[in-house]
């Protein structure tokens, strides 16, 4: 199974100046933490890392410290995550036929859950990582008033990984670029083409490392 880890972004919300995946949580960098699931993986073969070329030294000196058993590869990202991903699938070996798509970010993703999802896309052409809401959710018009309430039941909040055929993905990207659409993750891009996504159920620490708050919590949930 082949990995791609979109670790192109900064750390603005985080208020560094600096990838936000290069800050340390526990002693090591949010990057160590999400490769060496994907180390432990019985399934992941290649792991493609979709960065800035000024980030790649301090890249390579993560990885000089990973104990590493499978090839690793820094790949040049895009201006967005959807032109990262994009160069990461040109970037992918010829013989990938399905793909894992995880956010660096979300570095408390375990090998289970990284192998669940490796499983699982060998049946189905589209996938991603999700956990039931938990909370009432309201949507609100940009006046400040609400406008509806959705069914709970029927809400998931996404995570990743995600996982996908390699050669539909490419298909539903290069439509993307030609019709100009923006979108936040790679199961939209699937979506809008009208392609099934299923849902595998992810992990309720599986968060994303956005905040200094966030970092907190992810220190909590190492800790205990």
């Amino acid at each position: 199974m082949y990995l791609l880890i979109p670790a192109a972004g900064m750390g603005r919300r985080m208020g560094s100046p600096r990838n936000k995946l290069l800050l340390t949580l526990l002693g090591k960098s949010l990057l160590s933490w999400t490769l060496e699931a994907a180390m432990t993986s019985k399934y992941i073969t290649w792991v493609g890392i979709v960065g800035q070329p000024g980030d790649f030294d301090d890249f390579r000196e993560i990885l000089s410290n990973l104990s590493r058993n499978k090839p690793i590869e820094l790949i040049q990202g895009g201006a967005t995550r959807q032109e990262s991903v994009y160069n990461g699938l040109q970037a992918l070996p010829p013989e990938a036929e399905r793909v894992l798509i995880h956010d660096g970010a979300r570095c408390l993703a375990s090998s289970e859950l990284l192998d669940r999802c490796a499983e699982e896309i060998l049946r189905c052409p589209g996938l991603i990582a999700a956990v039931r809401v938990k909370d009432t959710i309201k949507v609100v018009s940009p006046s400040g008033i609400v406008e509806d309430t959705p069914d709970r039941s029927q809400l998931w909040a996404a995570q990743t990984p995600q996982g996908f055929e390699v050669r539909l993905l490419k298909e539903c990207h290069e439509k993307g670029r030609q019709l100009g659409w923006e979108v936040t993750d790679d199961a939209a891009l699937f979506e809008k083409c009208g392609l099934p996504v299923t849902i595998v159920l992810g992990e309720e620490t599986n968060i994303k490392v956005t905040t200094p708050v966030d970092l907190r919590v992810a220190e909590l949930i190492l800790s205990s």
